[in-house]
């Protein structure tokens, strides 16, 4: 008996959206179980070729910072169970990490990132597509308080990027890729019946 491939859940949204929060809720609903996450942003491109002051100056919401071919040859390799180099990305020196993580195959892939519905060849290897749907208030709120906390911020910088690169980004190449999405989840993981639901339907698939 062949083994069936791997099936792809996609989950996007906006900086803040609660895609994160989403995504575990879903691995850790499957603890027994032969379940993986895969973030876009660790496919950040390399710019070791740059100096720092140009990499300070990256657009990290734009289509063009990411190493999509990569993160998709990767995806096919996984679909046919083999493990990959997965790459790290150095946010203190703003280029890709000489460190790789060695990740082994499993029956499902959560794939998460706010821009893994905006190219056509992503969106194709997906079994399940999911936007998460929060207000812009609650996102630019929770991302204040992840930056000052987690990355030490200040916040005119945090509101500064918001305005100029995160906020325009948004509505040019994220918000309308919820048109692809299958399940479009409003308020994250605190939607409980829509986690059911995606979960039940993963549960299937495992069965």
């Amino acid at each position: 008996m062949t083994k069936s491939k791997p099936i792809i859940i996609g989950v996007t949204g906006g900086s803040g959206s609660g895609k994160s929060s989403v995504s575990r809720a879903i691995l850790n609903h499957f603890p027994d179980h032969s379940i993986m996450m895969l973030e876009h942003d660790s496919y950040y491109k390399d710019q070791s070729h740059l100096s720092f002051e140009e990499r300070l100056t990256t657009n990290y919401d734009h289509p063009f910072a990411f190493d999509t071919d990569l993160l998709i040859e990767h995806l096919g390799q996984l679909l046919n169970y083999e493990s990959i180099e997965k790459p790290v990305y150095d946010y203190v020196a703003h280029t890709r990490s000489e460190v790789t993580i060695i990740q082994e195959p499993k029956e499902v892939i959560i794939l998460e990132g706010i821009l893994i519905l905006e190219d056509e060849r992503l969106r194709d290897l997906m079994d399940i597509k999911l936007y998460v749907d929060t207000d812009d208030d609650i996102r630019i709120i929770r991302r204040i308080k992840r930056d000052m906390e987690e990355r030490g911020r200040t916040l005119d910088s945090i509101i500064q990027q918001y305005l100029t690169v995160v906020k325009p980004m948004y509505h040019q190449f994220i918000e309308p890729t919820k048109r692809y999405a299958d399940v479009i989840v409003p308020e994250g993981a605190e939607n409980h019946v829509a986690i059911d639901l995606i979960t039940t339907k993963v549960a299937t698939y495992l069965n």
